[in-house]
């Protein structure tokens, strides 16, 4: 047996696969072929099919006898043995446990082509039968042979991705997945499910909108309800003096409008300081039952949580969120910037962070405003009041010889109204206490009358004008200075009002009473909820960051591993290798058959398999593989896929640039996977975010990202990642079926760039044994049988590569017999070739040695 450099068996086992083990001899340093059988053992198969796919030395499968027992030891089990068989050997003992039907053996001959190692001819292999259907197609065509005991002949073919494409693809899946980082997101009701909107819109839940949060009774409901009475007193006052009965009657007198005023101010500054301290007493982050009596003590009635928000809702309310912010394609990253925006607003803060809110609405200086006293101004310009006062009384003196007294009596009748109305000011106290000062132009007006009424009788003396005229004069310039007074009043008193601003206060106790409502609401009733709405999205929020860290590390490249790259230099180039048989080629005598390569043609294979360029092949088919195979892979990440190094004849490898669906395949099935990692977060997130154990969840994102690398080296991640069982909640993800449910994948074309025109000509193509390579030298052509009908073969390609619409036409009339198989990067055909009944043994159990 040559040595073994390359590994010959899968890294780990694959789901739904065959076990394979080796039980060869080992070389120093490995696991004994006892600790190989132990730790196939322990391998779980589901459904209760034990399949093991066992290399063997071919002259030890009778010492190995009690090794094979206990594979059965757990139940039933099938074996296919790949028993590696050296030139010089010419029969085969095997024990009674490697028979049909449970059993058989695959018997090929180490180094049947110079230059390639055995490792490179049985990992594809391996491949291949490990394989549930090929595995089971085997067993089956194996009970139909002479013994369970045949030497295979084969022709596959390998489709596969570049090394720059696979680590191009495998790079840009993970970016897609985690995403870059990004900036504090920003977070709107609107954009959050119900439960969480009443925590980001500060509004109040219908069912609380007719509750007293300050009862009459309490200490600030007392002093709201003192405020609103100061201001409706001043404001009745200041009704009942604005009008003509203000000025010219004694009805003003019992109103005292600056001490009004001043009650209004003082009432409000006493309900501020309730509200603010009510505030500092309950501003913790957390209501507790001593914070509900010591608001009760103080005046402010909670009631119980409303319906429309409950603890309990908050948790698959924000699972709703995410699973929502990942069903819109935003990457881990980009969900946990959301989400950490939401922990950040609905984090309590405790109600002392309002007091600088409720210093905004009613500060010193606001109250400072609202009690300053105002000056009394009244008349209009001065200029002007001289005036209209001097013309009014000309028209009063136009009266002959009564005009004398008339024209500057009306003068006087508008200074005297100007001096009532600077004395029934209304910013001046009955008392005499509160006097804001104020000037109505009494002055302007008497000399402006007097100098009128005197220029008007000087005028009536001379002017001739009817009898009924200068009564008439006099009776207009009276009314007009008296209405002229009455306007003047109340626009005074007006826009004294309007400086004082009074009713300012029922403003303020408004936004102070919302401000006590909002407070009440989201800084207590809502105070648990929101710290467990903060925690919780801060926990989630931590954990997609995690988990994104957590894949940015599985994407770095780094280095392949040296076992899996051959030595520096050329492959050595093959010398007469295995080349195409024909049964043709055999003669009936057992001695006539060839002993050299002439027995075998000239090496010529079919066309088939050495023109791939006149095949109708897709835009992205590549070039053909070089006949040694690729170069070697540097794929950043365990490789379980074909190794670099010489390739066998039989093997024809097609490599492609990587299809259009690959990258999104790759990020939906990463997705699909994180979001049934974090199903399972949610119970512990409902009972303590804090103690979120993020290192389960990243490790389980570990096996993730490894099993999907894993498919994505067996074969391009055509087959679907394992189904998914132990949803908490399946409704839950029901917005996110298309992430979740991944059984629906797209063909192996569009996957890795490469045609499966190849395949299907060679499935379609008629039964020629010599299209396939029998995996022993020409010197052990006479110990197969010679009868042509007595092999069995298996057709087998991947269920990936008749997707699409363009699959169902190229492979419509392949035959029925065809083997599709659910996973791998493999298609071809496998013959099984019996061997002459006097080649194989059966050793009995008594004739069997120890292992």
């Amino acid at each position: 047996m040559s040595p073994r450099v390359l590994p010959v068996l899968p890294e780990r086992p694959l789901p739904g696969h065959a076990v394979c083990l080796d039980l060869r001899t080992p070389p120093a340093g490995a696991d004994d072929p006892e600790a190989a059988v132990r730790a196939a053992l322990d391998v779980p198969q589901p459904g209760g099919e034990r399949r093991f796919l066992v290399v063997d030395e071919a002259d030890r499968l009778v010492a190995h006898q009690l090794l094979y027992e206990r594979l059965s030891s757990y139940g039933p089990a099938h074996v296919v043995c790949l028993a590696v068989g050296a030139r010089g050997e010419r029969t085969l003992s095997r024990s009674l446990t490697l028979r049909p039907p449970s059993a058989g053996v695959l018997w090929v001959f180490d180094s049947t082509e110079d230059g390639v190692p055995s490792e490179a001819v049985l990992r594809p292999l391996v491949d291949v039968l490990s394989t549930p259907e090929v595995f089971d197609a085997v067993l089956r065509a194996l009970g139909e042979v002479v013994h369970g005991v045949a030497v295979p002949a084969v022709r596959v073919l390998e489709h596969d991705l570049t090394d720059e494409a696979r680590a191009r693809a495998w790079r840009q899946a993970v970016e897609g997945l985690a995403g870059p980082d990004v900036p504090a997101g920003s977070i709107s009701a609107e954009q959050v499910p119900g439960a969480l909107a009443l925590l980001l819109d500060e509004g109040v839940p219908r069912s609380l909108s007719g509750h007293r949060w300050l009862p009459p009774q309490g200490r600030a409901g007392a002093g709201l309800a003192a405020c609103d009475a100061a201001v409706g007193e001043a404001v009745e006052g200041y009704h009942r003096i604005r009008g003509p009965a203000g000025l010219l009657t004694g009805a003003g007198r019992s109103v005292d409008l600056p001490a009004d005023l001043e009650r209004v101010t003082e009432e409000l500054g006493r309900f501020r300081t309730a509200v603010a301290d009510a505030f500092g007493a309950a501003g913790g982050t957390r209501l507790t039952a001593e914070h509900r009596g010591m608001l009760r003590d103080r005046g402010v009635e909670l009631p119980e949580l409303p319906r429309e928000i409950s603890r309990a809702g908050i948790v698959p309310a924000l699972r709703d969120l995410t699973y929502d912010l990942i069903g819109k394609g935003l990457p881990l990253r980009s969900v946990a910037a959301r989400l950490s925006a939401l922990s950040a607003r609905t984090a309590p803060v405790g109600s002392a962070a309002r007091l600088a809110r409720l210093d905004a609405i009613c500060g010193p200086e606001r109250l400072r405003r609202l009690g300053a006293r105002h000056p009394f101004t009244a008349g209009g310009p001065r200029p002007v009041a001289f005036a209209v006062t001097g013309l009014l009384a000309l028209l009063a003196g136009v009266w002959p010889v009564l005009g004398w007294v008339l024209g500057p009596a009306v003068g006087v009748l508008a200074a005297g109204l100007a001096h009532l109305m600077l004395r029934r000011r209304p910013n001046r106290s009955p008392d005499g206490r509160i006097d804001g000062g104020g000037a109505t132009g009494a002055a302007p007006r008497l000399f402006g009358g007097l100098l009128g009424g005197l220029l008007g009788a000087g005028l009536g003396s001379f002017l001739d004008l009817p009898g009924w005229a200068p009564p008439v004069a006099a009776a207009v310039a009276v009314a007009a200075v008296v209405l002229l007074a009455l306007r003047d009043w109340g626009r005074a008193v007006d826009e004294w009002w309007a400086r004082a601003d009074p009713e300012e206060a029922w403003r303020i106790l408004r936004e102070i009473q919302d401000l006590v409502v909002t407070t009440a609401v989201h800084d207590w009733l809502f105070a648990e909820v929101r710290h467990h709405c903060s925690a919780g999205a801060g926990a989630v929020a931590g954990l997609l960051r995690g988990l994104a860290e957590t894949a940015d590390a599985h994407g770095r490249p780094h280095a392949a591993r040296k076992a899996d790259r051959p030595e520096d230099g050329p492959p050595p180039a093959r010398e007469g290798g295995a080349a195409s048989w024909s049964w043709e080629d055999w003669q009936d005598d057992g001695d006539g058959w060839g002993e050299g390569t002439e027995a075998w043609g000239d090496g010529t294979e079919d066309g088939l398999w050495s023109d791939p360029a006149g095949e109708a092949a897709g835009p992205a088919a590549p070039e053909p593989p070089p006949p040694h195979g690729a170069p070697d892979r540097d794929t950043g990440g365990p490789v379980d896929g074909p190794l670099s190094g010489p390739v066998p004849g039989w093997l024809e490898r097609r490599y492609g640039d990587g299809g259009p669906a690959l990258v999104d395949t790759l990020v939906g099935d990463l997705v699909a996977g994180t979001v049934l990692i974090l199903d399972r977060c949610w119970a512990g997130i409902e009972r303590d975010p804090g103690a979120l154990a993020r290192a389960g969840h990243e490790q389980r994102l570990s096996e993730l990202l490894d099993e999907t690398r894993l498919r994505l080296e067996r074969d391009v991640a055509a087959s679907p990642p394992p189904r998914y069982e132990g949803l908490g909640d399946p409704d839950a993800l029901t917005s996110l079926a298309a992430f979740t449910d991944r059984s629906d994948r797209p063909d192996a074309a569009r996957l890795t760039g490469v045609a499966a025109d190849a395949v299907a000509r060679l499935l379609l193509a008629e039964d020629d044994p010599g299209r396939t390579v029998a995996l022993c030298g020409p010197e052990h052509l006479r110990l197969l049988s010679h009868d042509p009908l007595a092999a069995r073969q298996v057709r087998f390609v991947p269920e990936a590569m008749r997707r699409g619409a363009a699959g169902d036409d190229i492979w419509r009339g392949t035959a029925e017999e065809v083997v599709w198989t659910g996973a791998g990067r493999h298609a071809g055909i496998l013959r099984l070739v019996p061997l002459r009944t006097d080649v194989v043994h059966t050793v009995r159990a008594e004739e069997a040695g120890e292992p």
